[in-house]
C-alpha cells in the first residue's frame, strides 16, 4: 500500500532536494506544499504539483519539515496536532528538539535527521561526485535521532532519511543531545567559526598588501595539508616551529574556555540566539 510523505518547504534548498530523492522511492506518494508564492511557482515550472498544507497532514504517514531552523518550533506546534496518529514527523535540524521546543504526542513519532556531507579525503567514484560538496550526487553519511514514537515507524522513517540524502554511505543513531553537540555546537559553533577566520585572515593578508592570487595558493595549501596532519591522512607532523605558532595561537586568537561550548547551559543560549526563542539571550 503507498504510503504518502508530505513536504513542508519543498521549495527551498533542501526542500527540493528531499523531493527530487523522496518522489523516486517506490511505495511512496510525495505531496509538496510551499507557501512562498515565487518558489511554489518555481517549482510548477519544473512540473511538480504545489498543494496547499491545509487538509494534507491528516492523510500523511510522513512529514518532513524541510523549513529554517528558528521556524521549526512554531510549526511542529501547527502540524503535530493535525498529524494522524501513527505518523511520523521529520526534522532536519536538531536545535528546536534541544531547546523542547517541538511538542510531545507519544503516538506520532518524531525524528531528526542531518547530513553530515561529503568528506575530505575520502575518494569519490566521478568527477561530478568531487565537485559535490553538499551531497546528493557524492556519498555521504547521515545521522538520525529518535525522538519519541514507534521504533518500527523510525526505522521507516529511517529509510526515507537515507533517500533524501542519497546517495548515503553510513547512517549514524545518535540521541537529540548528541544531535545538538554535533551541530550546532562543533559543526557551527567551532567549525564554520574556524572556516570563517581562516577566510578573514586571508583578507587580512591580502589588505596588508600579498598578491590575492598568492594569497589564495598559500591558504589553500596550507589549509589542506594542515587539517591532513590533524585528521591523520598525513603521518608526518607539524614542525617544532609551527607546534610553537599552534600554541601561541591556542592562547592568543582561541578564546581559553572554548570547550563551555559544549556544556547545556552555554549551549542552550546559542541556541536561543540561534531560534531566535530569547531576543535578549547573552552570552558573556
Amino acid at each position: 500500500m503507498e504510503k504518502t510523505v508530505v513536504i513542508v518547504g519543498a521549495g527551498g534548498k533542501m526542500g527540493f532536494r528531499a523531493s527530487e530523492k523522496i518522489g523516486c522511492m517506490e511505495g511512496y506518494r510525495t505531496i509538496l506544499c510551499e507557501k512562498n508564492v515565487e518558489r511554489a511557482d518555481a517549482l510548477r515550472a519544473k512540473g511538480f504539483q504545489v498543494y496547499p498544507i491545509e487538509g494534507v497532514l491528516s492523510d500523511a504517514d510522513f512529514v518532513v519539515l524541510a523549513v529554517p531552523d528558528e521556524a521549526i518550533g512554531n510549526l511542529s506546534h501547527t502540524y503535530v496536532p493535525q498529524m494522524r496518529r501513527g505518523s511520523a514527523l521529520i526534522a532536519l535540524d536538531a536545535a528546536a528538539a534541544y531547546a523542547g521546543l517541538i511538542p510531545t504526542r507519544p503516538e506520532i513519532t518524531q525524528v531528526i535527521t542531518h547530513p553530515c556531507h561529503p568528506p575530505f579525503f575520502t575518494e569519490q567514484a566521478t568527477v561530478e561526485a568531487r565537485g559535490d560538496y553538499f551531497g546528493g550526487i557524492a556519498e555521504q553519511d547521515i545521522l538520525v535521532s529518535f525522538i519519541e514514537g514507534s521504533e518500527e515507524v523510525f526505522a521507516e522513517a529511517t529509510q526515507i532519511c537515507k533517500s533524501m540524502f542519497s546517495p548515503v554511505r553510513n547512517v549514524h543513531r545518535v540521541t537529540p543531545t548528541q544531535f545538538a553537540l554535533l551541530e550546532p555546537a562543533m559543526s557551527e559553533i567551532i567549525v564554520a567559526t574556524a572556516a570563517t577566520l581562516m577566510k578573514a585572515s586571508l583578507d587580512m593578508a591580502i589588505a596588508k598588501g600579498v598578491p590575492p592570487a598568492a594569497a589564495h595558493a598559500f591558504l589553500a595549501g596550507h589549509a589542506r595539508i594542515a587539517m591532513a596532519i590533524v585528521f591523520g591522512a598525513e603521518k608526518s607532523p607539524f614542525s617544532d616551529a609551527c607546534q610553537v605558532a599552534i600554541g601561541w595561537g591556542m592562547d592568543h586568537v582561541i578564546k581559553p574556555d572554548w570547550k563551555r561550548v559544549f556544556e547545556a547551559e552555554t549551549l542552550k543560549q546559542v541556541i536561543d540566539l540561534m531560534l531566535k526563542t530569547n531576543d535578549h539571550a547573552a552570552i558573556v
